[in-house]
């Protein structure tokens, strides 16, 4: 035991699911160090543990988080953003290999809503509010904004919230393709819950490939994309898994998923 805080809290409420909630209320979530490395070593452990298929992530429900650690960045400047421990954990966290789905309700704001756009799918309340106010205090977005961000939602939006640090509604960052629905204001969490369990039911294996797949459209050309994603089906094919589903497709039976 470290004795420090637990800054991320984690259940179980539903079969396959993970809830993993940022728990630094005090702080409207802001991403300290110790943070990150917890979210980060809660994420390794879901990615190993073969009974967690899908993890929803969330905040409060008036701030999913407000961005980094501005005390720690004023304190230890540079290195409070840019140190081997946290670019571990980030790299974790980008790195999940299981589907990853964004609840946001309130403030989604700097570093908040980096994380956000590490997850594959986003759910926002109607309240929902998305910056990236960096400039204002004198930087710029230092955890995948203007990489992340450019990419999904295009250049000239990138540079509008970059460079006047304005937040945008959820309705428009559902329009921008930031999130895919938007839902009422607190049922944030409801939604992602009920696509995570929906998500959960299908082949483990099958829905680790099909996210690498089409995470690599971000990476590849087009030709080497089609070429992964052929791979991709091909170990698809290879799993006990595929034929279980087709067998119960034409048994006319719901299919039992093992994960193999």
């Amino acid at each position: 035991m470290t004795g420090k805080p637990d800054l991320i809290l984690s259940t179980s409420p539903r079969a396959h699911v993970r809830v993993v909630t940022l728990n630094r209320t005090s702080k409207r979530n802001a991403l300290s160090n110790d943070l990150i490395a917890q979210l980060g070593a809660n994420l390794r452990d879901a990615a190993l543990n073969e009974d967690v298929r899908c993890v929803v992530l969330c905040g409060h429900e008036a701030f999913f988080s407000a961005g980094a650690d501005i005390k720690e960045m004023q304190q230890r400047g540079f290195e409070a953003i840019d140190n081997p421990a946290r670019r571990s954990a980030w790299r974790d966290i980008a790195n999940f290999p299981k589907p990853l789905i964004a609840a946001v309700e309130g403030i989604c704001f700097g570093g908040g809503h980096e994380l956000a756009l590490l997850a594959d799918i986003a759910i926002a309340g109607e309240g929902a509010r998305f910056a990236q106010p960096e400039i204002n205090i004198g930087i710029l977005p230092g955890d995948g904004a203007t990489q992340r961000l450019t990419r999904v939602a295009g250049k000239s939006l990138a540079m509008l919230m970059i460079l006047t640090g304005q937040s945008i509604s959820a309705r428009a960052a559902m329009q921008a393709g930031l999130v895919a629905e938007v839902v009422e204001s607190g049922q944030a969490q409801a939604r992602a819950l009920e696509i995570a369990e929906l998500i959960a039911q299908k082949p483990p294996r099958s829905t680790e490939l099909a996210k690498v797949a089409v995470l690599a459209a971000f990476q590849t050309t087009l030709d080497a994309g089609l070429e992964f994603e052929r791979q991709a089906i091909r170990c698809a094919f290879n799993t006990a898994d595929q034929q279980e589903g087709m067998n119960a497709f034409f048994e006319k039976r719901s299919p039992n998923y093992r994960g193999n």
